[in-house]
């Protein structure tokens, strides 16, 4: 029996997947925004494809998609980047679809609704507020010192964050947000090094995970400019099994029951591991292909294959992993093209093809090697290729 997917893609990406599901014997349909219509999409892996303005446009989307449904009978939703996760979710109650809805959506989405459920599960997250309520957003000030973090609840990554550091900052900044005030959260700003936990979802348990470790903490790079890099992290890493314990933790508290998840953490100069955010999808800036070399695990292919084996009532079992040293450093380029041909060191296992962005992952036989290339090459790449432009207000 044929399964059907729609792929809800407000940015250019998923292409494992859909071409991964046609291989599975999938019917693959695509919506996509206008603007993204001269991407290189896997045609060659789609039944059809269709175009809106803007797929996160209420009620037009539900139109959309409910007329689309006329002729095709869609089985599972799937969005392929952060912004449209909210947007499966109210296409799917809607549609009665099965998978994530509303409520649980706002967990993987909403940077309010996920600290707050957090912390009631007893998962440490740094203090915030809602701002809301003034009152309680002075009392915030009071008790937690400068410098804090202005978040927008519902962006993606580091988009929309500034770090305020004295009240007076505060009250200014807040004032000019007028009556999308509160739409924003503050938080206490926690210094100390970055993770990610990358992890595959089936019947409510983690079946594979993946820790890394930035090097610059992605805030400073969208806000700075400098390589974004990370590091899958090593067995013998002392913090791995708490990461991976609070990943854990995470997960079941916001509810998931199967899918593919990217979560942040930091670890506090206190010794404590903090839980920042968690996206109900495959991280971006080719994260994705950093698990893949470090691990053999492609989550794209995986994500596919899990919900084939829910749709069909079989049991999924995510497939044999092995544990590389990998390395992954990404900047935008001054050169349209940028050269990566002399980069030439053996361990580099992939080089980026994107107008105006350098790429490479590397991945070794040892951490020492992989830290070494890493460090090098972060040097060179900041040298050859690294573009600085003011961060945006929004991704898309």
């Amino acid at each position: 029996m044929s399964i059907t997917f729609l792929c809800l893609a407000s940015y250019f990406k998923g292409v494992a997947f859909m071409e991964e599901a046609k291989r599975q014997g999938c019917r693959v349909l695509l919506l996509t925004q206008e603007k993204l219509r001269n991407e290189p999409w896997p045609h060659h892996a789609l039944d059809d494809i269709f175009y809106m303005p803007e797929l996160n446009r209420y009620p037009d989307i539900i139109r959309g998609v409910s007329y689309l449904a006329r002729h095709h009978q869609i089985d599972r939703i799937v969005p392929l980047d952060d912004y449209d996760v909210e947007t499966a979710a109210r296409l799917r109650e809607h549609l009665r679809c099965p998978g994530m809805g509303d409520t649980t959506a706002r967990y993987f989405r909403d940077k309010l609704a996920m600290r707050m459920q957090a912390r009631e599960k007893g998962v440490h997250v740094p203090d915030f507020v809602h701002v809301l309520n003034h009152k309680q957003v002075y009392d915030f000030i009071q008790r937690t010192p400068p410098p804090w973090v202005l978040k927008p609840r519902s962006e993606a990554g580091s988009v929309g964050i500034k770090k305020l550091h004295h009240a007076q900052e505060v009250w200014d900044t807040i004032e000019t947000l007028g009556d999308i005030q509160s739409h924003y959260l503050m938080e206490q700003y926690v210094a100390g090094d970055v993770y990610h936990v990358d992890s595959i979802v089936y019947d409510d348990q983690v079946v594979f995970s993946q820790a890394h470790r930035y090097g610059i903490p992605p805030f400073n790079v969208w806000n700075h400019g400098g390589v974004f890099s990370t590091k899958s992290l090593d067995k013998e890493a002392p913090e791995l099994n708490e990461l991976l314990a609070q990943n854990d933790k995470v997960i079941k508290a916001m509810g998931l029951p199967r899918g593919v998840t990217h979560a942040e953490f930091i670890r506090g100069q206190d010794g404590h591991i903090y839980y920042l955010e968690m996206a109900a999808r495959v991280g971006g800036a080719n994260i994705d292909v950093l698990v893949e070399k470090a691990t053999g695990v492609n989550l794209w292919a995986e994500w596919v294959k899990l919900e084939l084996a829910k749709f069909h009532g079989h049991p999924y079992k995510v497939p044999k992993r092995h544990f590389g040293h990998a390395g992954l450093m990404l900047c935008l380029s001054k050169q349209a093209e940028p050269d990566l041909s002399h980069y030439q060191d053996t361990e580099v296992a992939w080089t980026l093809k994107k107008h105006h962005h350098a790429g490479i992952i590397v991945n070794c036989k040892s951490a020492g090697r992989r830290d070494q290339l890493v460090d090098r090459y972060l040097e060179q790449m900041r040298h050859d290729f690294l573009a600085v432009q003011p961060p945006a207000e929004t991704a898309v």
